[in-house]
């Protein structure tokens, strides 16, 4: 990069749509950082993307960690979204990458998905934990991320959100759930689109 070279910048980052930008990105003399979409329904960064990066020591940075708010288990059928929100006008990916609407799974798949991860949750994860906070803990404790990007609409989110961090490991069962869910009902529809 020619910044790098000239040494107006030490190193950089870059926020990628792709598996393919991200190793790319990380092949690239000066990379930093990569900010890839990485979360519960979303986990084809962890084969290829992860151990590169963890090899090169570039840093990763999940966002869209609660695939929009889905893995939050908040919404179900019925919900309704303001029409400025791109849950609403971006389903179809028109507006932008569908990749960034819940993660690139349709709505309906998304929530029932939802629910099951929500039933892992309630399952196997840490007492007390809400299904967001797991779905935050999950981005986290992937080997290889830097950090986890959540968005967050009141002061009691950005809380809850932060407590994600004080997490214990998550159990074997929940991870293995989590993989299992992804490959019986999202894989077909994200994993080589992204």
């Amino acid at each position: 990069m020619p910044l790098v070279d000239d040494g107006a910048i030490a190193a950089y980052g870059v926020s990628v749509e792709t598996c393919d930008q991200a190793l790319a990105a990380i092949a690239r003399p000066g990379c930093a950082s990569v900010q890839i979409i990485l979360n519960a329904f979303r986990l084809k960064p962890l084969d290829e993307v992860l151990p590169a990066a963890r090899e090169a020591g570039v840093g990763i940075l999940a966002r869209v960690p609660l695939a929009s708010g889905l893995l939050s288990g908040k919404y179900d059928e019925s919900t309704t979204f303001a029409e400025d929100d791109h849950r609403h006008y971006n389903r179809d990916g028109s507006a932008f990458d569908i990749g960034e609407t819940f993660a690139g799974v349709d709505y309906e798949t998304g929530v029932a998905a939802a629910r099951e991860f929500t039933a892992l949750v309630r399952e196997h994860g840490p007492e007390g934990a809400t299904p967001a906070q797991v779905a935050l803990a999950w981005c986290a404790q992937q080997d290889g991320v830097s950090t986890v990007i959540p968005g967050a609409r009141s002061a009691e989110q950005a809380r809850a959100n932060a407590a994600a961090g004080e997490l214990p490991a998550l159990s074997p069962a929940l991870l293995d759930g989590v993989r299992a869910l992804y490959d019986s009902r999202l894989r077909e529809q994200v994993h080589n689109r992204w």
